[in-house]
């Protein structure tokens, strides 16, 4: 069995037309692997990301993530982020990618796609969020406070915030996936 990498992402945004939806880039990636028989975390990861298309943090984006400015231009560029997350997983080469949506993947695959490299990444996916709805028999798309908050569980840490998110994400694994209650 493979274990689960849960991974959350925080982008460049704007609540405004400073930052196009096709150019947004990842500043922060947190990640959770996760141990496939017991559903409990084994490790995490986390790094900031310099952007390259919008270098400069919205106030929005700053307000929504909490990254400063001084923590993404201290940072690896995506290339070297994604070389450093290959090397964490080394000892887990194809675990399965999951994350709150389609959003984080479709991301991570435009992101690749910009700086012309290949993700360390199994092509397997699983849309928690998705996964969610379908446990609970709705076709509402709940967001990952939500679910949280329809399961009784505390967001922890800050949300927007990738390894928090992450975090959170992964306590909602084990219903997501059939192996707790409804």
């Amino acid at each position: 069995m493979r274990p689960y990498l849960v991974i959350d992402l925080e982008a460049t945004c704007d609540d405004g037309p400073r930052v196009p939806r096709h150019e947004m880039e990842i500043i922060e990636i947190g990640a959770v692997l996760v141990d496939p028989t017991t559903l409990t975390p084994l490790g995490e990861w986390q790094t900031f990301i310099r952007p390259v298309r919008h270098p400069i943090l919205t106030p929005f984006c700053r307000k929504l993530t909490s990254i400063t400015q001084a923590q993404v231009e201290a940072a690896p560029l995506f290339p070297e982020a994604i070389r450093a997350l290959a090397h964490w997983l080394m000892p887990h080469p194809t675990p399965v990618f999951a994350s709150w949506g389609a959003y984080d993947k479709n991301q991570l695959d435009q992101d690749a796609h910009h700086h012309g490299i290949r993700l360390p990444l199994a092509g397997d996916h699983v849309n928690l969020k998705q996964a969610f709805s379908d446990r609970l028999g709705v076709t509402k798309r709940y967001g990952m406070a939500g679910a949280l908050a329809k399961r009784g569980i505390p967001l922890e840490g800050t949300h927007h915030r990738g390894i928090d998110d992450a975090r959170n994400i992964s306590k909602l694994l084990p219903f997501c996936l059939g192996h707790e209650g409804g």
